[in-house]
């Protein structure tokens, strides 16, 4: 294979890369797009190999095929560190982007990990308490904001500190019922659900103004990475602007229950700003 057509090869598997996160990650897709142009093409691989793994047992017509793609990636990891070639955009991206950028096999293999231990699952067998649930979205959701943050030549612990926090708000993971310190997955009542969403979504805001507490700490140049938390943000006071009914239409409306000119505004603003975490706490009533 020469040059050329190498870098074609490249370019295509990183446009690819762009317009799968635009297509079933949009809210990230725009947190994206206010990155610096130099660290773009390592943040949208890094985040089309999440939603590649996110989507893996979604996508699935057989859980079992899930799964096998899932164990796909976890051997795809190791072939890519090993700087084997494969055949699949996203890994072609993720592996032109570790070529050139230092990031630790370990966060990626643990990503992936998380999601072929919570596969395997029963369909019963569900989070047990809400320490289990977090430590998920840390192995999911946090790694992904680690990767990037390394992607970026980021070497911060107050950037990672406030990025485990962010991590564990984005991770959504079905609807839970807090019951003491259990957790379970109950659908019979509609005001129950309404209860749980609101118990739920208090936690994931105490997450959220940790990480507002380590604003002024956090590197300039981490902040960008951090903008994911504007949108988990929007969600949260979308839903307890319809009462955590999480079957409301109005939270299907525009991007994340907000008009699309409001939520880019909203993102804008905090990029000009050089902030991750909007001013204001979720409305609780």
């Amino acid at each position: 294979m020469n040059g050329a057509t190498t870098s074609s090869s490249l370019k295509s598997a990183l446009s690819y890369c762009v317009q799968q996160v635009r297509n079933y990650d949009y809210h990230h897709y725009l947190c994206l797009l206010e990155l610096p142009t130099t660290m773009r093409r390592a943040a949208f691989a890094l985040r089309a190999f999440n939603v590649e793994t996110s989507r893996a047992m979604d996508v699935a017509s057989d859980p079992k095929i899930g799964l096998m793609r899932l164990l796909w990636w976890q051997d795809a990891i190791d072939k890519i560190f090993k700087n084997k070639t494969i055949e699949h955009p996203t890994a072609q991206a993720l592996a032109s982007v570790l070529s050139d950028q230092k990031i630790s096999k370990n966060w990626l293999k643990r990503s992936v990990e998380a999601r072929i231990n919570d596969a395997q699952r029963d369909v019963d067998d569900i989070y047990q308490t809400i320490e289990e649930l977090e430590k998920y979205a840390e192995d999911t959701s946090s790694t992904l904001l680690y990767t990037t943050l390394q992607a970026g030549g980021i070497t911060s612990t107050t950037a990672d500190h406030a990025a485990s926090h962010i991590g564990k708000v984005a991770e959504k993971h079905g609807l839970l019922v807090k019951d003491g310190d259990r957790v379970e997955i109950r659908t019979d009542s509609r005001e129950r659900l309404s209860d749980a969403v609101f118990d739920m979504a208090s936690m994931a805001n105490a997450h959220l103004q940790k990480a507002r507490v380590l604003t002024e700490s956090v590197p300039k140049e981490a902040r960008s990475i951090l903008l994911p938390a504007v949108p988990s943000q929007v969600i949260l006071d979308s839903l307890s602007r319809v009462g955590f009914d999480v079957f409301d239409s109005r939270l299907n409306r525009g991007i994340l229950g907000v008009p699309p000119l409001l939520f880019q505004l909203k993102l804008k603003w905090h990029s000009w700003r050089e902030m991750f975490v909007i001013w204001g706490s979720m409305i609780v009533a």
